[in-house]
């Protein structure tokens, strides 16, 4: 959203169902944007899908609404095949019937794109790479979602002819992340001196993305893809969890010196294992590279700092969202859904 509202004079319109993740006041200002509409909308809701597009005629569509939180998958997978499979079908078929419609010229430009994870490979062994051949072997309620979705998307490119692009990214990270996912989840219980919960040995390894970057792949995607390709998108910055939470708490403790809970690795502890946690994710984005010319800006070092920083200056909406509708608690124990 910035990225457009800053360096383009697209008309923007964002579909957003509102769900707890959406908390509005750290992007207050992008929504002020005069170019900018927010729609609250299911994209389950077909009919009103048909009717948004009515209303604003899109050139373009870009599909990141997911449900994404793995932990939250394992414990209630129903929202996950509604919003990801359910939506993704109404969202295709909206474009579709809308696509249809237009004329030659316009028809020629437009874009479905959708956004999808490397989580719908499955987990790598010790050494290589996801490239975008890779077999789908997806592990989790929330990577079989996404798998289903990317394969709605290709049989909609090939059975109707609709322009589709698929993009697969690793972990993202950056400033304004919902604090379930692991790095803000260790910034906000690191900061308020709270245990920081490793699972198993802590070492899982996923390749990180700063957002920053993958904003910018997918406005090239979108605007330079060849309808009917795939492609990767990574940060090719490999860490295991653990080396993750160890790199946050150096960082706090450079930034906040008179902390009492320095140094910080010393909150460190480890808990039971997520139920069929895949131990490594890596992208090779090498086809995105050659082909459109992207590759990451950030290293992971540089990223991580600048997100810290964020999130230590927002901390009053960090306890905001603690006190509104989560609090931190261990999601995703395989209890049943």
């Amino acid at each position: 959203m910035r990225q457009y509202i800053e360096e383009t004079t697209h008309e923007i319109v964002i579909v957003d169902k509102l769900t707890y993740a959406a908390v509005l006041d750290p992007i207050a200002d992008g929504l002020a944007c005069s170019r900018l509409t927010l729609e609250t909308i299911d994209i389950a809701d077909q009919d009103a899908l048909e009717d948004l597009f009515e209303r604003h005629d899109p050139d373009a569509v870009m599909h990141l609404a997911a449900e994404t939180h793995v932990d939250r998958s394992i414990d209630g997978p129903l929202a996950f095949i509604r919003t990801n499979i359910l939506g993704t079908h109404a969202l295709l078929q909206t474009s579709l019937h809308h696509w249809r419609r237009m004329e030659a010229s316009r028809r020629e430009r437009f874009r479905f794109h959708h956004v999808s994870t490397d989580e719908v490979f499955g987990s790598l062994g010790p050494v290589g790479k996801f490239v975008e051949s890779t077999p789908y072997s997806p592990n989790s309620p929330y990577s079989a979602s996404k798998a289903s979705s990317d394969h709605l998307v290709r049989a909609w490119h090939h059975t109707y002819g609709l322009p589709t692009l698929i993009t697969n990214c690793s972990n993202n990270y950056g400033p304004r992340q919902y604090p379930e996912k692991l790095i803000p989840l260790v910034i906000l219980k690191a900061i308020q001196g709270q245990a920081l919960p490793i699972y198993g040995k802590g070492d899982n390894v996923r390749d990180w993305l700063y957002v920053g970057d993958h904003a910018r792949a997918l406005r090239l995607v979108l605007e330079n893809g060849i309808p009917g390709e795939t492609y990767n998108i990574g940060g090719d910055s490999e860490r295991t969890n653990l080396e993750v939470v160890r790199a946050i708490c150096s960082l706090l403790d450079e930034l906040q010196p008179h902390s009492p809970y320095r140094p910080h690795e010393t909150l460190i502890t480890f808990v039971k294992d997520r139920p069929g946690h895949d131990h490594r994710y890596a992208i090779d984005a090498s086809k995105i590279a050659s082909e459109l010319g992207w590759t990451p800006r950030e290293d992971f070092d540089s990223g991580l700092r600048s997100t810290v920083a964020w999130y230590l200056e927002n901390e009053a909406w960090l306890d905001r969202v603690q006190r509104s509708n989560y609090r931190g608690e261990r999601l995703g124990l395989g209890v049943g859904s």
